[in-house]
């Protein structure tokens, strides 16, 4: 990390996302606070600025009863969250399907992202239609390759018909705005990703109190993406649940944490209102933490955090989907 020390870099990541959100224009905390809004960030290079809080897409599928997932998505965006997420494979579409209702009458007020599975052309344009047609628009404003976990992924992607192609076809048809990626597992699928000829806008991976000390995408990735400009979307910030389990820091703390790391949107699951009104809390107290603070909180997990048993996500495939990759793709 051109012979950075863990504890420069840190102490440079503190410092740079104060910059980032000064320069983000972001509300004076206290203001926030007081009139409850959302604060918003620029979404990297591409000039959009969206809620600092995106509302993922997997857990509001996750009810019994799709009125009440409605009635979440609603709210959210009601009290400023705009930045909406899902995937093809959320609940077999049907969280797109339940997202897709929520935003009707509302598609101007929401900056609305999918992922696709697929890796080759055909597969992910296909995945497309599908999406947008569960979500009743016409186009996504952000498409991203869903969950590159696998060391042969990035070459697929960009193998002659791959989905790399896709991307094209759809900004071009205007069904697409942005294009990024997403993963959980390893950096190193990252890098190997930002190693190919394309100009993401976005890229999506775990930014949590513990990932820190284990195979760290804050680490790895994190400098090339501010390096880019490219915009950073931090994603399980409370661990999946391991947070709460390992009683270390609360839920509103970790949030904080990825907040002050120069994220343009972190998103959480939100599956009941008490859940959603626990993330809306979390932005709209969020204030710059100091160098110290941080370094404070990262002792404070790193007995939890060195062996990666609380991000199972990363030190487990417990959380990859199957390979739909074919056999490793040889170039």
């Amino acid at each position: 990390m051109s012979g950075q020390t863990r504890r420069e870099f840190l102490a440079n990541t503190v410092s740079g996302a104060a910059a980032v959100s000064a320069g983000l224009e972001m509300a004076d905390s206290s203001s926030l606070a007081k009139n409850k809004d959302i604060p918003r960030r620029l979404l990297g290079k591409t000039g959009e600025k969206v809620s600092a809080i995106c509302l993922g897409g997997y857990h509001i599928g996750t009810q019994k009863d799709p009125s009440e997932s409605i009635r979440i998505i609603d709210a959210a965006i009601d009290r400023g969250i705009d930045f909406l997420d899902n995937s093809d494979d959320y609940h077999a579409g049907e969280s797109e399907i339940r997202m897709g209702k929520a935003i009707q009458g509302k598609r101007d007020k929401v900056f609305l992202m999918t992922k696709p599975h697929p890796r080759d052309k055909k597969g992910a344009l296909k995945s497309l239609e599908e999406s947008l047609r569960r979500l009743q628009t016409d186009h996504v404003d952000l498409w991203q390759f869903h969950e590159v976990v696998y060391e042969t992924d990035p070459d697929w992607i960009f193998s002659p018909n791959g989905a790399v192609e896709a991307a094209y076809i759809a900004k071009k048809q205007g069904k697409v705005r942005y294009v990024g990626f997403t993963g959980h597992y390893r950096p190193e699928y990252h890098l190997k990703m930002l190693s190919k000829p394309y100009d993401w806008d976005t890229v999506q991976m775990p930014l949590n109190v513990f990932d820190f000390h284990y195979r760290s995408f804050q680490m790895q990735v994190l400098p090339i993406l501010l390096e880019r400009k490219i915009g950073v979307i931090g994603m399980k910030a409370l661990a999946s649940g391991y947070v709460a389990k390992s009683k270390v820091v609360t839920p509103i703390e970790a949030l904080h944490y990825a907040l002050n790391l120069p994220t343009s949107t972190v998103v959480t699951g939100c599956d009941t209102m008490e859940i959603l009104n626990q993330a809306i809390q979390a932005a709209t107290t969020f204030q710059p933490m100091t160098q110290s603070q941080v370094a404070s909180i990262l002792e404070r997990v790193r007995p939890v955090a060195l062996s990666g048993e609380n991000e199972p996500f990363k030190s487990t495939t417990a959380y990859n989907n199957p390979q739909v990759a074919p056999p490793p793709y040889e170039s």
